[in-house]
């Protein structure tokens, strides 16, 4: 006779519903439980133009349809027949106090007390608080409170993520002849496995290489050779690869990841400078991630004058490419004059909701800094004849509540491969200098 499951009820902190509003879906029939702390401090959310604030809005609104009933006094069922119940639950009581014993009264104690007076109250049942506060966790572990990570949306194995190239290494040499030859090669000539579209090789044998890339549409691996771009030549053969997928018209989302000084920013900038008449606009973004939880409201000027500081990475990119040429020069005078026209242009990405971007070429910086929700809106906002190019370091996280895992870039890498619109390529070359590879390696 099968052993019967033990009845689980969840308990989310504020952490959780800023990063999913729809995280209480998500716990099949298990019962989810909301500290009265959490709705306190998702009011303060509530007010703003980013993504967190409309997560609190949003899931405040959701409550507020299905709560025809007394939520702290009884548990209301969740819309639809695979999930569960849902309760406002209430901290006190006599069982161990947190704020006592860590010396100081927070809102993250008081939202562990709610969990640990639940558990008390429902013995037979399993109480697990669920956070994407790391702190907030161990916290929970001290007082014997099983707590555990969101992980609904994130990738399950970060090592084994989508890296978009492979390298073979062929017995035979004369495939190599033959596919510079003529141009391309059937996959099962060189492997047994079915590839990836749009993924990337590097081709070896006895001295000899080749870089291809498979192509869905015509079935065959085909040869790519080293481009320009806007004065930017490729060091590398994965920067090739890079460029190869940010030129390439049929594909209309692009990711690079990598390393700082592999040189991601700059590609996709050389890219959208050499595509700039395909286009009817340049628009380049970063996720602004303030220091000291200051918002930009706090400083000085207009929204342009606000993001500036925060965007100065990709004006020294610009900087770079514009270095490129003499300062009389028709390249050099034409990116100050896209800039003066509005034909290149630095966004704030909150601004980005409820448009319809057409005809753009849109590159945002440092995506690892978004959540999947972010990455999901800012694509959807994609109309006719328009390209987005995520870049960014997925180990180099600046937000909180976000790891290598959980990030919308990591997301999107692994929800998106294999996808003919779509290519990746991770950059694991530094080419910034000598002295940053050295810094890289050893520091």
């Amino acid at each position: 006779m099968p052993k019967k499951k033990t009845k689980k009820i969840f308990v989310l902190d504020t952490s959780v519903l800023l990063y999913d509003y729809e995280a209480i879906k998500n716990f099949e029939k298990n019962d989810v439980a909301i500290p009265i702390t959490v709705l306190e401090e998702l009011d303060t959310f509530k007010k703003g133009n980013s993504v967190t604030n409309l997560h609190a809005r949003e899931f405040i609104r959701y409550l507020d349809g299905i709560s025809d009933d007394n939520m702290l006094l009884d548990w209301i069922p969740l819309n639809g027949r695979s999930h569960g119940n849902l309760k406002v639950i209430t901290n006190g009581g006599d069982h161990v106090d947190a704020n006592t014993m860590f010396g100081s009264k927070k809102n993250d104690h008081d939202i562990i007390n709610a969990a640990l007076r639940l558990k008390s109250e429902n013995p037979d049942e399993k109480v697990i608080l669920v956070s994407k506060d790391i702190n907030l966790r161990l916290k929970a572990r001290a007082l014997n409170l099983e707590a555990e990570d969101y992980e609904t949306v994130q990738v399950k194995n970060i090592d084994q993520l989508y890296k978009g190239k492979t390298e073979l290494e062929l017995e035979d040499p004369s495939l190599i002849a033959k596919f510079y030859e003529k141009g391309k090669i059937k996959p099962k000539e060189l492997m047994e496995a079915a590839p990836t579209s749009n993924h990337f090789y590097i081709i070896k044998s006895h001295g000899s290489s080749a870089l291809g890339c498979y192509n869905k549409n015509s079935g065959f691996i085909e040869n790519i050779e080293t481009m320009n771009a806007y004065g930017i030549t490729p060091k590398n053969a994965e920067q090739t690869f890079a460029m190869h997928a940010l030129m390439n018209p049929k594909i209309m989302l692009a990711s690079v990841t990598g390393s700082a000084g592999t040189g991601k920013t700059l590609l996709a900038l050389a890219s959208a400078l050499e595509q700039r008449s395909e286009f009817k606009q340049i628009y380049l973004a970063r996720p602004i991630v303030p220091l000291s939880n200051k918002d930009i409201g706090y400083l000085p000027g207009d929204a342009n004058q606000k993001i500036d500081p925060y965007m100065q990475p990709l004006w020294d990119n610009l900087s770079f490419i514009k270095n490129q040429f003499k300062e009389t020069s028709k390249q050099y005078k034409k990116i100050d004059e896209m800039v003066q026209t509005d034909k290149l242009r630095i966004v704030p990405l909150a601004y980005i909701r409820g448009r319809s971007l057409s005809n753009v070429i849109f590159i945002v910086d440092e995506a690892q800094n978004l959540t999947p929700h972010e990455i999901k809106t800012i694509i959807t906002r994609a109309g006719e004849n328009t390209k987005i190019i995520f870049t960014g370091d997925i180990f180099q996280i600046d937000t909180p509540y976000l790891d290598s895992q959980s990030n919308g870039l990591s997301y999107l890498v692994d929800r998106m491969h294999n996808n003919p619109i779509y290519a990746h390529v991770n950059l694991e070359k530094g080419e910034r200098s000598e002295l940053a590879n050295i810094a890289s390696k050893l520091l």
